[in-house]
């Protein structure tokens, strides 16, 4: 059975999101038959490569709040983290492009270590503070995860993967997807959203269970 997973890595909901999937994942018989994919969903493709942006300060902007509001929004997603086992920083947190980063999670799907590299980039911006947008911290924290590091500085110096990012971007628009994480069963079910555990324990089981 094969779980397509649509994230960005500076989308809070998708690091909670992918620890209750892989909570679920844990207690399902099948689990050894499993196979995850990660899929590209930027929240902002329009963000200049090499800019990034106080993220209260973007928070403030997009929803019409005082920066105060929007730094309580972090502090109460700070909390959220903490429910299910993450350490989150996001104090003058900023945002900026993904693609980079995903076009480096492409490339670890390629060597085999796609999960390592994913769950990296989520614990290097959201707990470390680490840079997710300069490319010699990317390829740093993607190295750290078993990634080839002259492959990585190859790949975003030549502009591999651009295509099929976004070519992600695009599919998870023509699946019906409006925001992320979003996460496709077998290409039959869909489950939107950072779902308790329990929600997706039974999208696996139904998915197992019912006539392909």
């Amino acid at each position: 059975m094969r779980v397509e997973i649509w994230s960005d890595v500076i989308c809070p909901w998708c690091y909670i999101g992918k620890r209750q999937f892989e909570q679920a994942l844990g207690g399902f018989e099948h689990r050894d038959q499993v196979e995850i994919a990660y899929r590209a969903f930027q929240l902002d493709p329009s963000y200049p490569a090499g800019k990034t942006e106080d993220v209260a300060e973007m928070l403030s902007a997009k929803y019409g709040m005082t920066r105060e509001q929007a730094v309580d929004m972090n502090r109460q997603m700070v909390e959220r983290a903490a429910g299910v086992g993450l350490e989150y920083h996001l104090e003058g947190g900023q945002a900026g492009n993904t693609a980079d980063a995903h076009r480096l999670v492409h490339l670890a799907g390629e060597q085999g270590v796609q999960g390592e590299v994913v769950e990296a980039l989520f614990k290097a911006h959201f707990t470390d503070r680490r840079s997710v947008f300069d490319r010699d911290s990317l390829v740093g924290v993607a190295a750290e995860a078993g990634l080839d590091a002259a492959s990585a500085h190859e790949v975003l110096a030549s502009g591999r993967f651009t295509a099929e990012v976004e070519a992600d971007q695009r599919e998870a628009q023509r699946l019906g997807a409006t925001g992320v994480p979003f996460f496709v069963i077998d290409r039959r079910y869909g489950v939107s959203g950072a779902q308790p555990a329990e929600a997706f324990a039974q999208a696996l089981d139904r998915a197992w269970n019912e006539p392909r």
